[in-house]
Protein backbone atom coordinates (compact mmCIF):
# COMPACT_ATOMS: atom_id res chain seq x y z
CA UNK A 1 0.00 0.00 0.00
CA UNK A 2 1.32 3.35 -0.92
CA UNK A 3 1.91 6.09 1.36
CA UNK A 4 -0.62 8.10 -0.54
CA UNK A 5 -3.11 5.82 -0.25
CA UNK A 6 -2.86 5.29 3.62
CA UNK A 7 -3.04 9.21 3.67
CA UNK A 8 -6.49 9.38 2.43
CA UNK A 9 -7.60 6.16 4.40
CA UNK A 10 -6.47 7.98 7.18
CA UNK A 11 -8.02 10.76 6.31
CA UNK A 12 -11.23 9.17 5.74
CA UNK A 13 -11.09 7.38 9.44
CA UNK A 14 -10.57 11.12 10.82
CA UNK A 15 -13.42 12.49 8.74
CA UNK A 16 -15.25 9.98 10.05
CA UNK A 17 -14.89 10.76 13.45
CA UNK A 18 -16.09 14.15 12.79
CA UNK A 19 -19.16 13.05 11.58
CA UNK A 20 -19.18 11.20 14.25
CA UNK A 21 -18.75 13.69 16.90
CA UNK A 22 -21.33 15.92 14.83
CA UNK A 23 -24.03 12.99 15.12
CA UNK A 24 -23.57 13.05 18.65
CA UNK A 25 -23.95 16.85 19.25
CA UNK A 26 -26.62 17.50 16.94
CA UNK A 27 -28.69 14.29 16.42
CA UNK A 28 -29.31 12.64 13.19
CA UNK A 29 -29.21 15.48 10.39
CA UNK A 30 -29.69 14.85 6.30
CA UNK A 31 -26.53 14.30 4.54
CA UNK A 32 -26.91 17.71 3.01
CA UNK A 33 -26.51 19.59 6.27
CA UNK A 34 -24.41 17.06 7.64
CA UNK A 35 -21.57 17.65 4.74
CA UNK A 36 -22.08 21.30 5.04
CA UNK A 37 -20.88 20.97 9.18
CA UNK A 38 -18.26 18.98 8.36
CA UNK A 39 -15.09 21.24 7.35
CA UNK A 40 -13.63 19.30 4.70
CA UNK A 41 -14.86 18.13 1.23
CA UNK A 42 -18.27 16.47 0.44
CA UNK A 43 -16.82 13.55 -1.38
CA UNK A 44 -14.65 12.57 2.03
CA UNK A 45 -17.96 13.35 4.25
CA UNK A 46 -19.59 10.89 2.34
CA UNK A 47 -17.14 8.28 2.47
CA UNK A 48 -17.02 8.64 6.01
CA UNK A 49 -20.37 8.42 6.38
CA UNK A 50 -19.83 5.10 4.05
CA UNK A 51 -17.55 3.98 6.41
CA UNK A 52 -19.48 4.12 9.20
CA UNK A 53 -22.74 2.66 7.62
CA UNK A 54 -19.91 -0.49 7.11
CA UNK A 55 -18.94 -0.62 10.97
CA UNK A 56 -23.08 -0.57 11.35
CA UNK A 57 -22.58 2.38 13.55
CA UNK A 58 -24.91 4.60 11.80
CA UNK A 59 -28.13 4.49 10.19
CA UNK A 60 -29.09 6.09 6.95
CA UNK A 61 -33.06 6.92 6.22
CA UNK A 62 -34.31 7.99 3.09
CA UNK A 63 -37.88 9.72 3.26
CA UNK A 64 -39.07 11.81 0.60
CA UNK A 65 -35.96 12.01 -1.30
CA UNK A 66 -33.88 13.34 1.83
CA UNK A 67 -31.30 10.74 3.76
CA UNK A 68 -31.27 11.55 7.28
CA UNK A 69 -28.23 9.79 8.95
CA UNK A 70 -28.31 9.19 12.99
CA UNK A 71 -26.26 6.85 15.10
CA UNK A 72 -27.44 3.61 15.87
CA UNK A 73 -27.83 3.06 19.68
CA UNK A 74 -25.90 0.55 21.86
CA UNK A 75 -29.25 -1.59 21.53
CA UNK A 76 -29.54 -1.42 18.00
CA UNK A 77 -26.15 -2.05 17.56
CA UNK A 78 -26.29 -5.72 19.85
CA UNK A 79 -29.67 -6.62 17.81
CA UNK A 80 -27.77 -6.52 14.44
Amino acid sequence: MSSESQSVTDQIGLTAGQVWHALTENGGMSLAKLAKQIDAPRDLVMQAVGWLARENKIQIVEQNRVKTVSLLSDEQVQAA
